[in-house]
């Protein structure tokens, strides 16, 4: 396969595909004209790869005015398919965002219950631990029967170690709860981190953080590197196809080859004296 045909076949595939983002992106722009963005962008794209090809071609004959038009009119489109292109990329970007969400100030408050109940917890049991050093003096000190004695403090004491022990259990209760419903969103968190991961590095190579802010430079960044290279890489593999097809050396012919199998028919010599010869 000749190789000018085959950078051909490179600049068609990408310029559809680019025809394809940009298409889309605009149809995300115009939301209200569906099909007839789609009926004029796929005529405007079409169109913008014939002009370009035309012009490489007629370049030299073609007439100055018309050339200066249809080299701005590929201009805009391709600036246009550019804009389609990251509308397209941006709005995946952020419907991204939008279905996985930033569950952060989720779990942040989910995190703050569970610290209020775990606080109670502890306010609980020390409180518990007061109960138990008083009635421990009481037994160092060999106090233990009578009415100010140990064992008389410790069932004082009954009803409000069982409220104590009450409250315990109802925060576990409440941060078992909390904790099942945190799980789900920070299982979604992590998703989310895990897919944000690669551009994090790369907002950490470029400006040194990975703030949120910093992490939507870098986005827009990467879109518009794919925009500068997408289609005007695409037209340029075009021209570059022309090109070589027009300046291909021309095919030498093929001679035919003598077939060495091949009999020759054995020429036969008469001579016509002896055949109109009459016998006398």
């Amino acid at each position: 396969m000749n190789f000018n045909y085959l950078v051909l076949f490179a600049a068609l595939c990408l310029s559809t595909t680019a025809a394809y983002y940009a298409i889309f992106g605009l149809v995300f722009i115009f939301s209200a004209a569906t099909i007839p963005i789609i009926v004029m962008g796929s005529i405007l794209e079409g169109s913008k790869v014939i002009t370009a090809a035309w012009l490489h071609r007629n370049w030299n004959t073609a007439p100055r005015v018309l050339r200066f038009y249809l080299v701005i009119a590929v201009a805009v489109i391709m600036l246009i398919t550019s804009m389609g292109i990251f509308g397209f990329l941006s709005r995946a970007h952020i419907e991204q965002q939008v279905t996985q969400g930033d569950n952060t100030l989720e779990i942040a408050e989910l995190d703050r219950r569970i610290d209020i109940q775990t606080s109670r917890i502890d306010d609980a049991r020390n409180i518990i631990e007061q109960l138990d050093s008083n009635v421990e003096t009481l037994i160092e000190y060999d106090r233990i029967r009578g009415d100010d004695g140990a064992l008389a403090v410790r069932e004082r004491q009954s009803d409000e170690r069982s409220d104590l022990n009450s409250i315990i259990e109802d925060a576990n209760d409440n941060i078992q709860a909390l904790r099942a419903e945190r799980a789900p969103l920070l299982q979604n968190q992590l998703k989310l981190e895990a897919e944000v991961g690669p551009i994090k590095y790369v907002a950490e190579l470029v400006y040194g953080e990975s703030s949120d802010e910093v992490i939507e430079k870098a986005v827009r960044g990467v879109i518009i590197l794919l925009v500068f290279v997408f289609d005007p890489l695409a037209i340029m593999l075009l021209i570059a196809a022309n090109w070589g097809i027009m300046n291909a050396p021309p095919k030498k012919r093929s001679r035919k080859k003598k077939n060495p199998f091949r009999l020759k028919s054995p020429t036969v010599s008469v001579n016509k004296k002896s055949i109109f010869r009459m016998d006398g």
